[in-house]
């Protein structure tokens, strides 16, 4: 099964240095490692957009921007977005507010049948009302 992995576990392994990971840190850059050697690793413009954002660095931006571009994304249709609103809209209605980019995500992953690959807490929240499941480490 893919996994489709979000801005915060690609940012620990292609922004930090591996010297500053804490342990915890270092076993998800070794499981987003093992994901990608199994080819199961995905990426949506969103995503991408976000990790690229914010490099002062033209070197360093370029680095990222070359290994980012081994992952080709989805193709996204009005459907994706729909379902987005909808579940946001779940969301909301229980009391769990959340970006229009994290519900796209869980709308891709959901429609592919993808898990999502985050430290991002708040996707915890989104799966007690949505059909988000989320990859967790080994």
């Amino acid at each position: 099964m893919s996994v489709l992995v979000d801005t915060s576990i690609w940012s620990l392994a292609l922004r930090r240095r591996h010297t500053d990971l804490s342990a915890q840190e270092k076993l998800l850059v070794t499981a987003l490692r093992d994901l990608i050697r199994e080819g199961r690793a995905q990426i949506v413009g969103p995503i991408r957009q976000e990790l690229l954002s914010g490099i002062r660095e033209a070197e360093r931006y370029r680095r990222i921007l070359d290994e980012l571009r081994d992952y080709p994304e989805p193709i996204l249709d009005v459907s994706d977005y729909e379902e987005a609103a909808q579940m946001s809209n779940q969301c909301r209605a229980r009391g769990i507010a959340g970006s229009a980019a994290d519900f796209l995500i869980c709308s891709v992953a959901h429609r592919r049948r993808w898990q999502i690959f985050t430290t991002d807490r708040d996707f915890e929240n989104y799966a007690e009302v949505i059909s988000a499941r989320l990859y967790r480490a080994s």
